[in-house]
């Protein structure tokens, strides 16, 4: 086979992405960014240009686009863990032992706030016991009763947060023994925890790598989102995101078995990932009663229940006030200030949905709200799904259906951002617009640190992040109505991009 040539390996081979639901194989062909990009085109002139009428392409025995693209990812992972450094620097305390270095809001000035060092101390990790069994006490405020906690985060993520937890005790030891370098626990604990996430994304690249045969550029995208930069290390959720990606790559291959599987996994990780399901079944369901055929939604719908149920099982049973903590945790938290209901309640002067909750109580009509938005979106993607003119791809409702939960929900937390980056290069690989909804939703870090700084440490006030909040959420809004249009359109631009056709050989430039 010339080296030009793609042959497609039941990914289907439609320019603009393709899964298990796409469109009929065609001729194979590649898309070349620089032909089609002008980003690409751009930033082609530090090597030479754009591709040239004459080149030969796939010869190079060791840089295949995947192995550029991962290279991308681990250069941006470190430029990750260098922004989020000065948070792990450290000085003599009082007790002339070493204490991490956050004085006078340091985590907030340097921007570099991390979830993942406060988690060892604030989910007592250090000790060792199991999480969701453990618990300990804070004083309530208003209550003369201190308040119980458990570990809030679903088994997977908490039972990772425990073993990276043992894997720095255990590096701690060894260090000790052996002279290796060593730190503060919160210190080796994020930086091991940083290695792992780092893993993670590589594996959402190469996912969604794997599910663009032709057009494999675009996962580039992933690789050096500025998101993936300031956040893959913020928090813990690129673990979820690398179990949707694969779990949809599984789908995308016809391993339905494994894609539940994962998906199941990824849910029991980050809920979110059952957001999923929903298009899963639309597309079951759109194919069955217009097509009068079968699939395999309802199959993977029951592993990934299965899957879920048996990794959540033992701890609903044998510590079931703990692993409730989540959901008590979700129910009871109040608008947070990256929600729409903040923004509304703030800049009208009204006391919101939630007024009345007092401490510790569930904002009842807010979450019914929240839960009735939800719906009513369900129901615009069933009607969406029906309408299409041809089956809808995958990617582009899973995009469609996280980012209305993400637009409803009660928190946008910045991290949560990592959940769209595939879906949206996978749903509209449009290079000029992704960058700059990544950029724009990562630039929100900006204002949000110093929100949290506060005024009176010479922070800044509360309109300027509520006003780069509604920026982020009108440009998700737009990418959203593209993402409808191309469902409802689907011979978009996309489909007569050019391309390196199978049996022409073009000369670099």
């Amino acid at each position: 086979m010339r080296p030009d040539v793609v042959k497609p390996d039941g990914l289907g081979s439609e320019p603009v992405g393709s899964d298990a639901s796409g469109p009929e194989p065609r001729p194979a062909a590649r898309v070349v960014p620089s032909w089609t990009e002008p980003v690409a085109t751009a930033a082609s002139t530090f090597i030479g240009g754009p591709l040239g009428r004459h080149a030969v392409v796939g010869r190079s025995w060791f840089w295949t686009p995947l192995r550029v693209v991962l290279l991308a990812t681990v250069l941006t992972l470190a430029a990750g863990w260098l922004v989020k450094a000065p948070c792990i620097q450290q000085y003599p305390g009082p007790d002339g032992g070493l204490t991490l270095d956050w004085q006078a809001g340091r985590q907030y000035v340097a921007m570099c706030y991390s979830d993942i060092i406060t988690l060892y101390g604030d989910h007592r990790l250090a000790g060792g016991e199991l999480p969701y069994k453990t618990h300990w006490e804070t004083p309530d405020e208003g209550s003369p009763t201190p308040r119980t906690h458990y570990m809030d985060y679903p088994v997977v993520t908490g039972f990772f947060l425990w073993a990276t937890a043992r894997l720095t005790v255990r590096y701690e030891a060894l260090a000790a023994q052996f002279g290796l370098p060593s730190g503060l626990q919160e210190v080796l604990y994020f930086d091991i925890t940083a290695g792992l996430l780092a893993i993670a994304w590589l594996v959402v690249v190469w996912a969604v790598r794997r599910m663009r045969p032709m057009r494999p550029w675009d996962a580039v995208l992933v690789a050096i989102s500025p998101l993936a930069l300031l956040h893959v290390f913020t928090g813990t959720d690129a673990l979820a995101v690398a179990a949707v990606t694969g779990g949809m790559y599984a789908y995308a291959r016809g391993r339905p078995g494994w894609a539940g599987a994962l998906l199941g996994l990824a849910t029991a990780t980050k809920l979110y990932a059952a957001l999923l399901f929903v298009p899963l079944m639309l597309l079951w369901w759109r194919r069955r009663r217009r097509e009068g055929r079968a699939g395999p939604e309802p199959r993977m719908l029951a592993i990934g229940a299965g899957t879920w149920l048996a990794v959540n099982a033992p701890v609903m049973w044998f510590y079931t006030a703990g692993w409730l903590e989540f959901i008590r945790t979700g129910l009871r938290a109040a608008a947070a200030p990256d929600s729409l209901y903040f923004v509304l309640s703030y800049l009208a002067g009204w006391s919101g949905l939630d007024g009345r909750a007092g401490p510790g109580q569930a904002p009842v009509p807010l979450n019914l709200v929240v839960l009735a938005l939800f719906v009513a979106c369900c129901v615009g993607l069933a009607v969406l799904v029906w309408r299409a003119p041809r089956q809808p791809r995958l990617a582009s409702l899973a995009f469609l259906i996280v980012a209305a939960a993400l637009l409803v929900n009660k928190s946008w937390s910045p991290q949560f951002s990592l959940w769209l980056v595939p879906l949206a290069v996978l749903a509209l690989p449009r290079w000029r617009l992704l960058l700059a909804w990544m950029t724009i939703d990562a630039l929100i870090w900006v204002p949000r640190m110093f929100y949290y700084l506060g005024v009176e440490n010479k922070g800044l006030p509360a309109e300027h992040f509520l006003v780069a909040v509604l920026i982020r959420d009108a440009v998700v809004v737009l990418l959203m109505v593209l993402v409808v249009r191309s469902v409802l359109a689907p011979s978009s631009r996309s489909l007569a991009e050019p391309v390196l056709e199978g049996g022409a050989q073009r000369s670099g430039g």
